[in-house]
């Protein structure tokens, strides 16, 4: 795949550009293996905004992907990669044995004809699915679970790969595409190889109508609305902030501030993300 750049015919497609769809080899999704995304604008059961800049877009439809992989001792074939619009990597349609159809997501080198597996005693090839007490210790790996048979969480987005760095005992110590190193059941499912579509963070929209055909709604700065919209509101002239720190609409520290909640998980966590470099 490559960025396409499009012809400066417009103001809008002067710096409009995409990634190549020369890996899609069908257009329709699977009409059994998709369900209807309602829209909610951002809107609680109240009709209040709870997530603001969110509304409109084109209408879409989920498709269920097979986040867990247990058909186990079955063999599937990936009939087609389909575009997702809702997600930035590609998916795999997948025909098994049995018959059954289901979509996982398409990995870097993954190919229509190729065969697919999982289960525990595998081999390791791109697109198996196996626990990680089964793969060997430097494999590429994404679609993490972070409980047994609870279905792949980590590294699912476009590009995304994890790596099996080290075993102890009955964990797993396993980098994240953040560069944090976490443990894991070495009961957990993951799927071999790279998420593929890598190339989906170097294309730019162009123009401000791409995001409204997202859903995304106009982002206003604090700084130009009235004092009783926002606490950076109101001035004579362009002042910084309204004389005190960075907040939200309802006051709330926006930088600096620590936004994460001590969750159980923190205890699993070896390495930070976030952890500086010591000399």
């Amino acid at each position: 795949m490559a960025i396409q750049k499009s012809k400066p015919t417009t103001p809008g497609r002067r710096f409009h550009s995409r990634v190549s769809g020369a890996d899609i080899t069908k257009q329709e999704p699977e009409k059994s293996l998709t369900v209807i995304k309602k829209k909610n604008s951002g809107r609680n059961n109240m009709g209040r905004v709870t997530v603001r800049h969110q509304g409109g877009g084109h209408k879409r439809r989920l498709r269920i992907v097979d986040f867990k992989r247990t058909t186990d001792g079955m063999a599937g074939k990936v009939a087609a990669i389909e575009y997702d619009p809702n997600r930035s990597c590609r998916l795999a349609l997948i025909h098994y044995e049995n018959g059954v159809k289901a979509y996982i997501l398409a990995t870097k080198n993954m190919k229509v004809g190729d065969k697919v597996l999982s289960g525990e005693k595998i081999d390791v090839a791109e697109g198996n699915a196996l626990p990680l007490s089964g793969i060997p210790l430097g494999a590429l790996i994404h679609n993490i679970e972070f409980r047994p048979g609870g279905g792949g969480r980590a590294a699912r987005s476009a590009g995304n790969y994890a790596t099996l760095i080290a075993k102890e005992g009955e964990r797993a110590h396993v980098r994240m595409p953040s560069g944090e190193v976490r443990l894991f059941n070495l009961k957990c499912r993951a799927t071999i190889g790279q998420v593929g579509n890598e190339e989906h963070n170097l294309a730019s929209d162009g123009k401000a109508g791409r995001n409204r055909w997202k859903g995304r709604r106009p982002t206003v700065r604090g700084t130009v609305m009235n004092p009783c919209d926002h606490p950076h509101g109101g001035g004579e002239g362009k002042s910084k902030c309204a004389g005190r720190p960075p907040c939200s609409p309802w006051g709330v520290p926006a930088k600096g501030g620590k936004t994460r909640s001590k969750r159980k998980s923190n205890k699993m966590i070896v390495t930070h993300r976030n952890k500086k470099k010591r000399k």
